[in-house]
């Protein structure tokens, strides 16, 4: 687990540790059964998707197999462009008012995949509560609720 990048760290041994921004926490299972609402978590540290999204991508790649499409809502991201290639794949980025809690990953044609989305300004403690409860397999509960929830929905205090 040392050399897992701090991009991607994987159930469930990792679940406890440490989450900081600019973490794409997944649950991969082996099996189709997949009954859990979301597939994983993300925590990006800004809302520059230019220089958030390619490492997010490349970790998913790394695991799923290559991602054709992202869906995101446009209005919680700063200039969200129709595609970027990363790692010499063009991904198209679909703008969907499918809510800011929530990113979906397409790869292939239909398989699809949901992550929970955590506000870059989530306190540490309410990130890894939100994502760590986004992951369990079986979790019934949507990400809005899953952020409100854990007091994600809400900057931190100023300090």
């Amino acid at each position: 687990m040392a050399d897992t990048p701090d991009f991607a760290r994987f159930l469930p041994d990792a679940v406890h540790r440490s989450v900081r921004p600019g973490t794409a926490l997944l649950r991969l299972e082996t099996t189709h059964a997949r009954e859990g609402i979301l597939d994983g978590a993300w925590w990006p540290r800004s809302r520059d998707i230019g220089a958030e999204l390619p490492s997010l991508i490349s970790a998913l790649t790394e695991h799923l197999g290559p991602v054709t499409r992202v869906g995101l809502d446009g209005s919680a991201w700063d200039g969200l462009p129709t595609r970027v290639v990363v790692d010499g794949r063009v991904v198209h980025i679909d703008s969907f008012p499918v809510g800011d809690d929530t990113v979906l990953i397409t790869r292939g044609e239909r398989d699809l995949f949901s992550l929970l989305l955590v506000p870059p300004d989530t306190s540490p403690d309410a990130a890894r509560a939100a994502m760590a409860r986004a992951v369990r397999a079986d979790n019934v509960t949507g990400a809005g609720q899953i952020l409100l929830d854990t007091g994600s929905d809400t900057p931190p205090a100023p300090t």
